[in-house]
């Protein structure tokens, strides 16, 4: 199901969450499939269980997972965890908006880089 890379400078929880979007987003994982135990994938990777936890729980804040209390984690529908991954992008933006105020980097000069990066379409509506 997954293949960690101990070589990787990313903590291991990291390389997890990574993996299970790529499995849930693919349609690996389809909605409402109840994952593995925090347990039984623990012992499966050879990791800690709080690491599994973890990664459950980011993947949950990231709207991928729900959690029915006593019965476990499950895949969430594809529209909210499309939805929770449109909010993590923002907050990354808005973090990197920030950074660059921070530094001073001139409004223009992003507006034109945003511009580029993301061109409005004709016939679309902002």
């Amino acid at each position: 199901m997954i293949a960690l890379d101990y070589r990787d400078k990313r903590p291991i929880y990291e390389q997890i969450v990574e993996k299970l979007e790529k499995l849930i987003v693919c349609g690996a994982l389809e909605s409402n499939t109840r994952m593995p135990s925090v347990r039984s994938l623990a012992m499966e990777l050879s990791v800690n269980p709080n690491t599994i936890q973890r990664a459950y729980a980011q993947l949950e804040q990231d709207g991928y997972l729900y959690t029915i209390v006593g019965r476990g984690n499950y895949v969430t529908c594809e529209a909210e965890w499309k939805k929770g991954r449109v909010q993590t992008v923002l907050k990354e933006f808005t973090e990197v908006l920030t950074k660059a105020r921070e530094t001073r980097v001139p409004r223009g000069e992003l507006m034109a880089l945003f511009d580029r990066i993301y061109p409005e379409k004709e016939g679309e509506n902002t």
